[in-house]
C-alpha cells in the first residue's frame, strides 16, 4: 500500500505506539533490570526511526521535536531519532504544475517566464523551485505538497487516539508532562505551517522588524502570486554556516558572524511577539558580504511579554554570574520542580558555567553528551510544553555558532551583544544591579536569609514529596490494573470467539467492563491531584 493511504498510515502509527507501550508494561510487570530497559529504549528508537522515515510528513517533524526531550525520555531512545532530517524525495512535476495552476487561475506561461522542473529543496510540508517572472527578476516558488493536507489531518487525528491512551494508560514521565498542551502547540504550528498565507505574513513581520538593519537580509514577496497552497519569493544567494569552505571566502570574520547571529536571533528569544522556530542550516545563510539570510517563515512561535521578561532576567543574572537569582528565575518560568534543591541548583550552574571552550580539547565530546543527558534525567528540572519550540530555535542557533566559533565561549560571544541590546532597551541599570547583587558582600545577606528560611522550605518540601510519591505510585499501579485486565478480558474475548465459548465471551466482556469503570475513576481523581500539584508549584 501507499505511504499517503489514510488507513495505512493509521494502522502503521497506531500499531507503532501500542507496541511500545504493551512492552514498556510487559517491561515493568516483568521488573527487568536496567540493561535490558536500555536494549528496549534502543530498540523502540530505531522502530520509531524506521517508520517515520517510511511514512514521511508531519511525523518526521514530531519525530525531530521529540528528539530535544533529552530531559524527559532516555538516552538510548533520543540517540536513534536525535539526526532525523526533514528531506524527503520531490513531486512528480505534473501534480505541482496542475497545483500552480489551480492556484493561480491560469497557466504557468501566463505567470511566469520559466520554471525549472526539477525541486532545488523538497521538505515534508513544501518544495521549492526556482523560477524568472515575466519581467526576468528570479524567483523562489514554495508549493505545497500534494494530498499534504489530508495526510497531516490523518496524522492528527491518530495521534491524538496515541496521546489520549498515553495520558490514562502509561505512567506519568519525571515533570508530569501535559501531552494535550504539547499536542495542542504542535497542532497550532503545524497549521500555520501549511496555510502559506501565514507564512508570508511571518515573512513581512520579519522584513519590517529588520527593516534598517544592515546585517540581516530578508527576502520580499509577490503578494500578487502568493496563495494558501503558493509563495513567490525573491531569489537570495548565499551560502550555509556549515560550508568551510564558503565561509573562508566571505570578508566578515567567523566571530563576528558568530555574533551576527546573536544580534539577529537574541531579539526573538527577548522581545516578546514571533520568533523563528526552525532556523537549521539551510534556513539561515551567510551573503558575499556577510550578511545574516533568514529563509521560510513556516515554522514560528510566539513569546508572550510576561515569558520575555523573565528570559531577559535569567540572561542578566547569567552574565552577572548571579546564580541564586538565576535559579530564582528558572523557578518562575516552570523549569525547576518543587523538590529542587535550590543551593544544589545554584552550585551545579556555578561549576557549568565555569566550564573553559580549551578543555574540550582534552574530552571525549560523546561521552560528554551522554553524562549531560544522564545529569538532566536524575536532576528535578523540567522544560515547559510551552518552550519547545524556543528551545528548538535556541539549541539550533547554538550549534551553528558553535560550528563557525567551536574555540570561542558563547557566554563571551553574546555579553556585548546583550549589553547592546539593553541599552537599545533602556534596561542597562536591571542588569548593573544583577552584577551587584552577586558581589560577596550581597552573597552573605542571601545566604543567612536562605539558613532562615530553610527549616520552613525543607518541611514544604518534604510534605509535597510524600504526597507526590505516595499518590503517583497509588495511580499508577491502578492503571497498571487497569491495562492488564483489559488485556485479560480482550484475549479473553478473543479465545471465547474463536471456541464458541459463551461462558468465557461473557467473563471476557465483564473484565472489559470492569477495567473502563476502573480506568475512568482513576482518570478522574489523577485530574484532580494533577491540578493540585500545578497549584503546588506556582505557590
Amino acid at each position: 500500500m501507499k505511504k499517503n493511504n489514510k488507513m495505512n498510515r493509521m494502522i502503521r502509527i497506531l500499531s507503532l505506539f501500542f507496541g511500545i507501550f504493551v512492552q514498556i508494561y510487559w517491561y515493568k510487570i516483568t521488573k527487568k533490570k536496567e540493561d535490558d530497559w536500555e536494549k528496549l529504549w534502543g530498540e523502540i528508537g530505531k522502530r520509531v526511526r524506521r517508520t517515520l522515515f517510511e511514512l514521511e510528513g508531519l511525523l518526521i517533524k514530531i519525530g525531530q521535536i521529540i528528539s530535544t526531550r533529552a530531559d524527559l525520555l532516555p538516552q538510548a531512545f533520543i540517540s536513534e531519532i536525535e539526526d532525523l532530517t526533514d528531506k524527503v524525495p520531490p513531486s512528480e512535476w505534473s501534480d505541482i504544475q496542475e497545483i500552480l495552476e489551480t492556484e493561480w487561475g491560469s497557466k504557468i506561461s501566463d505567470k511566469l517566464y520559466s520554471i525549472q522542473n526539477e525541486a532545488i529543496a523538497s521538505a515534508s510540508i513544501g518544495e521549492v523551485y526556482k523560477g524568472k517572472l515575466l519581467n526576468g527578476t528570479e524567483v523562489a516558488i514554495k508549493v505545497q505538497r500534494p494530498h499534504i493536507q489530508s495526510i497531516v489531518q490523518t496524522d492528527f487525528r491518530t495521534l491524538r487516539m496515541v496521546i489520549w491512551f498515553a495520558n490514562y494508560f502509561v505512567p506519568l514521565p519525571k515533570g508530569f508532562i501535559n501531552f494535550k498542551v504539547l499536542f495542542s502547540e504542535l497542532k497550532h504550528v503545524i497549521e500555520r505551517e501549511l496555510d502559506f498565507s501565514k507564512e508570508k505574513e511571518t515573512l513581512l513581520y520579519f522584513k519590517e522588524k529588520f527593516t534598517g538593519n544592515e546585517i540581516v537580509q530578508i527576502p520580499s514577496a509577490y503578494s500578487e502570486l502568493c496563495t494558501s497552497k503558493v509563495l513567490v519569493m525573491e531569489w537570495v544567494e548565499g551560502v550555509r554556516l556549515t560550508d568551510h569552505k564558503a565561509i573562508e571566502q566571505i570578508t566578515v570574520s567567523r566571530k563576528e558572524l558568530a555574533q551576527r547571529l546573536i544580534k539577529v536571533f537574541l531579539p526573538q528569544w527577548l522581545e516578546p511577539g514571533i520568533f523563528h522556530a526552525d532556523p537549521h542550516q539551510g534556513n539561515v545563510l551567510v551573503s558575499k558580504d556577510g550578511k545574516i539570510i533568514l529563509l521560510d517563515f513556516g515554522m514560528a512561535g510566539e513569546i508572550s511579554k510576561n515569558d520575555a521578561a523573565a528570559f531577559q532576567g535569567l540572561i542578566e543574572c547569567f552574565l552577572a554570574k548571579n546564580y541564586s537569582k538565576a535559579v530564582d528565575c528558572l523557578s518562575r518560568l516552570g523549569f525547576l520542580l518543587p523538590e529542587a534543591d535550590t543551593r544544589t541548583m545554584e552550585k551545579l550552574l556555578a561549576e557549568w558555567m565555569s566550564f573553559q571552550p580549551s578543555q574540550m580539547k582534552e574530552i571525549d565530546l560523546f561521552a560528554l553528551k551522554m553524562e549531560l543527558n544522564d545529569m538532566i534525567q536524575a536532576l528535578p528540572i523540567q522544560v515547559p510544553t510551552r518552550f519547545v519550540f524556543l528551545g528548538r530555535s535556541f539549541i539550533t542557533i547554538e550549534g551553528l555558532i558553535i560550528h563557525l566559533t567551536p574555540e570561542e565561549e558563547l557566554l563571551d560571544l553574546g555579553k556585548p551583544v546583550f549589553i547592546e541590546w539593553l541599552k537599545g532597551q533602556g534596561n542597562k541599570w536591571s542588569f548593573i544591579w544583577q552584577v551587584i547583587q552577586s558581589q560577596p558582600v550581597f552573597k552573605i545577606f542571601h545566604s543567612v536569609n536562605e539558613f532562615l528560611k530553610a527549616p520552613q522550605k525543607l518541611e514544604q518540601l518534604k510534605e509535597t514529596e510524600q504526597r507526590r510519591q505516595f499518590q503517583f505510585t497509588i495511580y499508577e499501579n491502578r492503571k497498571k490494573q487497569s491495562f492488564q485486565l483489559l488485556l485479560l478480558g480482550l484475549i479473553g474475548s478473543g479465545m471465547g470467539t474463536s471456541f464458541s465459548n459463551i461462558v468465557l465471551i461473557k467473563f471476557s466482556i465483564g473484565l472489559i467492563a470492569l477495567a473502563m469503570i476502573g480506568y475512568l475513576i482513576t482518570s478522574l481523581k489523577l485530574k484532580k491531584w494533577m491540578k493540585y500539584m500545578h497549584e503546588k508549584r506556582r505557590s
